[in-house]
């Protein structure tokens, strides 16, 4: 049996799942289970994300380690960070690598297709020269209003982060998470104390709110922005400051905590 065939049985059998069950979940024949935990065929790049989307673990993981040898805590260490895993990129004729942008229309796509190499060669590329070469980048349009002043149709430039651990608190980040789909946010590292994230819109209309760092797929610093609308003069009463942000929260926190004691 191979690595992956060994991962695949050992973590279906940490979920308490039937064959059957896990098949149903990924949306394959029992048989197709059976036969990658026998090492009678390898998963497709599509049912490996899948699983991988199930199990909470990245697909690097189980492809790469032997996961039946680690510990639960070690397991949970492994979730919350990323280290090499899989990034799908394009490249022009010269070599460089290009910026895929993610339309709106084809936000709800990304979340299947991001590691599709197929699926990326798809997508409009661009070249930025003022972007410093040492990173990789991809462009987002993001929707809705709530990130003003940055308006509905904003592409939002973002360099891959490869450890969520690096997550800076107060930044604002294209996240592509597995249950939000694409979301464009500040964000609040709290994974070290409670393996949450914290999601804040700079549009004080809209409430904060905390999602596992499990739900994660991908996650882009952003960079820079085009649009075709100039933000509003500063003073604007969606403004708000990091001590701001920081403040709601704490707060949030807070009452987290409250329901959880009730």
């Amino acid at each position: 049996m191979s690595l992956i065939s060994d991962n695949i049985k050992y973590l279906r059998k940490k979920l308490s799942m039937t064959q059957e069950q896990f098949a149903e979940e990924i949306g394959i024949k029992r048989s197709l289970v059976g036969a990658y935990e026998e090492g009678r065929a390898d998963p497709r790049i599509t049912n490996l994300i899948r699983m991988a989307e199930v199990f909470n673990v990245s697909v690097d993981l189980m492809i790469n380690v032997d996961i039946t040898k680690l510990t639960d805590e070690e397991l949970k260490i492994n979730k919350n960070t990323r280290g090499n895993e899989i990034l799908a990129i394009t490249v022009n004729e010269e070599g460089d690598e290009n910026i895929e942008l993610v339309p709106q229309k084809a936000s709800a796509g990304y979340t299947n297709g991001y590691a599709d190499m197929e699926y990326i060669k798809e997508l409009p590329k661009f070249k930025l020269p003022m972007l410093p070469g040492s990173a990789t980048y991809r462009a987002f349009e993001i929707s809705g209003d709530s990130m003003l002043p940055l308006v509905s149709g904003t592409i939002v430039i973002g360099s891959y982060v490869d450890n969520l651990e690096a997550i800076k608190n107060g930044k604002t980040y294209v996240m592509v998470t597995s249950k939000e789909g694409v979301v464009y946010k500040r964000v609040f590292n709290y994974i070290g104390e409670n393996g949450k994230l914290f999601l804040v819109s700079d549009n004080k209309v809209y409430a904060p709110y905390q999602i596992d760092a499990a739900e994660v797929l991908e996650i882009w610093e952003s960079k820079a922005y085009i649009s075709v609308q100039f933000p509003e003069e500063e003073g604007s009463d969606n403004d708000l400051s990091v001590d701001q942000l920081a403040s709601i929260v704490l707060d949030l926190q807070k009452e987290i905590l409250k329901l959880k004691e009730q």
